[in-house]
């Protein structure tokens, strides 16, 4: 990326991790138009944990992958700690997820051929870490996320509750500033996501991270910090 591309991407930093101004995403579906986003506002604070809470359809998941760069918004802007992460390239946009922004979903997406802690260091070694390196680094976040004792195991080898425990695990590996959960507890019985809510804040606690989640899940909702009901487009405060 060029000095001129760098310097329109990059605006000045203040005590806010994401800012979000007048998002839309709109999509085609043959003739029709369909906004599933409508100039959407949001700032999430350094170190906060965010529910997001919305009906299948509402379009939560379209604003993560927006957050994350995964997809591109119609019009409006999304800074985190103070970059344009849309004017980037492609492959500055990848490298900025990499460094910055970590994943969770609800299907835990780890790789079934790779044993936990190979899955952890993943993006360590995609970023250029040599193996032996990025394992000690994994080997740490494994044993943060009580799972030395399974980092040999394949994912097929390990409970949902420890998948998901292996993906925190993974998401958090780079130190990001940001992870985006997307139904982090939508596919574990009730006591395992407990667990994993729990997991959340303690590593909010112990390393600053922000946490944006959405769920339908209005008791983990409920256990955020701040809570916001996507409807119609755009955010409301939820009444829990």
């Amino acid at each position: 990326m060029n000095d001129s591309a760098m310097n329109n991407s990059v605006v000045s930093n203040n005590n806010s991790m994401i800012e979000i101004t007048g998002l839309n995403r709109t999509y085609n579906d043959g003739a029709n138009k369909v906004e599933v986003l409508s100039a959407l506002d949001l700032t999430v604070k350094k170190g906060e944990q965010l529910a997001i809470v919305g009906s299948s359809g509402s379009g939560k998941s379209t604003l993560l992958h927006l957050i994350g760069g995964l997809d591109k918004p119609t019009s409006g802007s999304v800074i985190i700690d103070g970059t344009n992460i849309h004017q980037l390239s492609a492959k500055a946009q990848g490298s900025f997820r990499n460094q910055h922004i970590g994943f969770v979903y609800q299907f835990h997406h780890l790789l079934p051929e790779f044993e936990a802690q190979d899955n952890v260091a993943m993006p360590l070694i995609i970023r250029g870490m040599k193996r032996t390196q990025a394992h000690k680094i994994a080997s740490g976040l494994i044993e943060k996320v009580g799972m030395s004792h399974r980092k040999t195991h394949k994912p097929a080898e390990l409970s949902g509750g420890e998948r998901q425990r292996i993906a925190f695990a993974r998401a958090l590996v780079t130190e990001p500033d940001c992870v985006l959960a997307d139904e982090p507890t939508g596919n574990l019985d009730h006591g395992t996501a407990n667990q994993v809510y729990e997991l959340m804040c303690e590593l909010n606690r112990e390393m600053g991270t922000t946490f944006i989640t959405v769920t339908h899940d209005l008791e983990l909702a409920g256990k955020m910090q701040r809570q916001l009901h996507l409807e119609e487009g755009n955010l409301k405060p939820l009444q829990l």
